[in-house]
């Protein structure tokens, strides 16, 4: 069993409703309202418990001489420093899936929206207009969706669009579940250019790694059918956003829908295709939900109750 100061439990990025789900588990933990930027006040802190705003570097990291656990209440850990944990033998934990099938949730919200104009219906709505003219949507029955990455994310994808909306579903992954695509009806292909040349709608569900950063590109999109739908709720690195804004202004797509962008650290650097007409963009909320937040904390308490009590860790990324 490891010996910590409780009060050397700091949780970040707390919202004021999601108190008791820590306090209930650490009374004497420290919440901190806000991400880890600089570690600053923080150094003595003996465990870490974070989200993906939270700035986990070598330069945080190794200014806290008692570091003994590192956890984040997200499924990617890009934004931990994992070369240094595992140099310096501290244990690094995810939450695997804290509710993969609300981000999927989130995938057909933005895609039922762009494809059926309900943001320029509200405008108009909202303006005293009541008419449909200018307003005819993409019907999603019998099409094709492509759908890159098929975890936990991405299986309840391809079962919502194929078992839900009808559609002829195809997809990419390098492990694939031929078990699942049967049970879900969808079929795999053997490689992503099947998905860029197939689609009418095409939703990514990767991690993001050197191999898949920019995996949408201005050769895969121009592999792409015209007037295809795009959507992105894993990461925005796995966009070259200047492709994008120049294939978008030339008419490749019908629509496109993303919760994640570029730069999201420093929004400024995305103005233009937060500007552009004709593409919707929310916040990266699609993990955002009662249930997910619940679980997450749940997932992310439990991992450090493990550590203190000595047991094997579960969601274990790196570490001893």
């Amino acid at each position: 069993m490891s010996k910590i100061d409780p009060t050397k439990i700091y949780f970040f990025e707390v919202e004021k409703q999601d108190e008791p789900l820590v306090l209930k588990q650490f009374p004497k933990a420290t919440i901190v309202r806000g991400p880890l930027k600089k570690i600053g006040k923080y150094k003595d802190a003996e465990i870490l418990c974070g989200m993906h705003n939270c700035v986990f570097s070598k330069e945080n990291l190794e200014k806290c001489e008692n570091l003994k656990m590192v956890v984040t209440r997200t499924v990617g850990y890009d934004h931990v420093d994992l070369e240094w944990a595992e140099k310096n033998g501290i244990p690094v934990c995810n939450v695997p899936d804290y509710g993969s099938h609300v981000i999927a949730e989130h995938v057909f919200a933005l895609l039922l929206a762009s494809t059926r104009n309900v943001l320029e219906g509200e405008d108009l709505t909202a303006k005293g207009g009541f008419h449909f003219k200018g307003l005819r949507g993409m019907a999603l029955k019998d099409k094709t969706m492509g759908i890159i990455g098929v975890g936990k994310i991405g299986m309840h994808v391809c079962r919502i669009a194929s078992l839900g909306f009808n559609m002829n579903v195809i997809a990419y992954d390098k492990t694939p579940n031929k078990a699942m695509a049967k049970k879900n009806n969808f079929k795999y292909v053997r490689s992503v250019n099947d998905i860029w040349k197939k689609s009418d709608v095409i939703s990514l569900h990767l991690p993001l790694f050197p191999s898949t950063k920019h995996i949408v590109n201005a050769k895969s999109i121009a592999k792409m059918k015209d007037g295809v739908v795009l959507i992105n709720t894993a990461r925005g690195e796995l966009i070259d956003t200047k492709a994008l804004i120049k294939a978008i202004k030339k008419g490749k797509f019908t629509d496109v829908a993303l919760d994640v962008v570029e730069n999201e650290k420093n929004i400024s650097l995305s103005k233009e295709i937060l500007e552009l007409p004709g593409v919707i963009i929310t916040p990266h909320v699609a993990f955002y939900a009662d249930d997910s937040m619940e679980n997450m904390f749940k997932e992310g308490c439990a991992s450090i109750k493990r550590f203190l009590k000595g047991k094997k860790l579960i969601h274990q990324v790196i570490g001893r």
